[in-house]
């Protein structure tokens, strides 16, 4: 079976499964693990933090973050489509009490000028006070419903300043950085610099078994600390898993880019199938979304997996692929023969 549904469904190589096996561990929760706090103190680095902290998931270290920052009652602003809107289980509200507030934009990102318009909405003493005030601001890179789309750096840090001038916190989730990284040779540091706090990810493009990271100040990050404990995050002889997050890191971020050519070999090819949509040069990291012009998306999707190739649908025309670890040339020249027969 070629399984194109997502970046995390990679198994450990043989490797990551010896370094694993191999890792030194002691327990977490009293801070003495020592293959976590190599994790910690490397990723920190990789991101240009001063801490960073390994926690079981992505939504986790997500909601952490907005945890740290916020009070119940506050306003978190946050792109079109991000993950942290509709992908989180609705966890901003019963975990932190904040309100998102989707701002309006392009492929999940937003300027400096949205960022102000939402933000003269809490002008004027007596509306002030009956409004929810803005605490955060969260953006997405790479946008995993934008197709895996890249911020801009001009933008990115045109939207910052304006936070910044606004003093506002900021929180980047950084699921897929490294894609952005790979795809426009922008150290993860240089992404992450002007966010408080930085989520990344090491169980999809990395191909680790599970993990991601909550990074920033010390302070910050200890105060999510706690939190991580009350939510039930804690570890104790975690450094089994976080050795195959330490190999991931220093072994496979550098092959990111073969993940991105099969994407874009993906595209064009879907491209060519009459009755499928796909916007190739959109396509600028590991992710495919396509759409069905004739058949359902479900039905699209139903074909391919009797054949032998799975890949999600998200509607009745949206579909997604997402090459990986495991994926070969031959399995993108199979999958394309199948849509093909699929899409007829």
């Amino acid at each position: 079976m070629i399984d194109l549904r997502s970046d995390t469904v990679t198994r450990p190589t043989e490797a990551m499964r010896a370094a694993m096996a191999a890792a030194p561990v002691g327990d977490d929760c009293y801070g003495d693990d020592p293959t976590v706090l190599e994790l910690e103190r490397r990723t920190a680095a990789i991101l240009g933090k001063e801490a960073a902290m390994y926690v079981p998931t992505g939504t986790m270290s997500n909601q952490l973050a907005l945890r740290a920052h916020t009070e119940p009652g506050d306003t978190v602003l946050i792109g079109p489509g991000a993950h942290i809107w509709f992908g989180e289980g609705g966890a901003p509200s019963p975990i932190s009490g904040v309100v998102i507030r989707p701002l309006d934009g392009e492929r999940g990102m937003f300027g400096a000028e949205t960022l102000r318009a939402a933000l003269n909405l809490d002008m004027g003493t007596v509306r002030a006070r009956m409004q929810s005030p803005v605490r955060l601001v969260c953006a997405e890179n790479t946008h995993n419903g934008a197709g895996g789309a890249v911020w801009p750096p001009e933008l990115l840090c045109e939207m910052l300043a304006a936070a910044r001038e606004a003093g506002l916190a900021t929180h980047l989730d950084g699921a897929r950085l490294w894609n952005a990284t790979a795809a426009t040779g922008i150290p993860e540091a240089e992404f992450a610099a002007g966010f408080d706090t930085v989520n990344v990810c090491f169980s999809k493009a990395l191909g680790a078994p599970l993990g991601s990271a909550l990074a920033g100040p010390v302070d910050l990050v200890e105060r999510a600390r706690r939190f991580k404990q009350l939510y039930g995050g804690g570890f104790r002889q975690a450094g089994i898993v976080a050795a195959g997050a330490l190999y991931a890191l220093e072994h496979h971020r550098g092959r990111l880019a073969e993940d991105h050519a099969r994407a874009e070999k993906l595209a064009r090819g879907l491209a060519a199938i009459p009755g499928l949509d796909v916007d190739v040069e959109g396509v600028e990291t590991n992710i495919v979304r396509f759409r069905t012009t004739a058949v359902d998306a479900p039905e699209f999707a139903a074909r391919c997996r009797n054949e032998g190739v799975l890949l999600n649908a998200y509607s009745r025309r949206d579909l997604r692929v997402i090459p990986h670890l495991h994926t070969t040339d031959g399995d993108v020249d199979a999958a394309l023969d199948i849509f093909r027969a699929a899409a007829a």
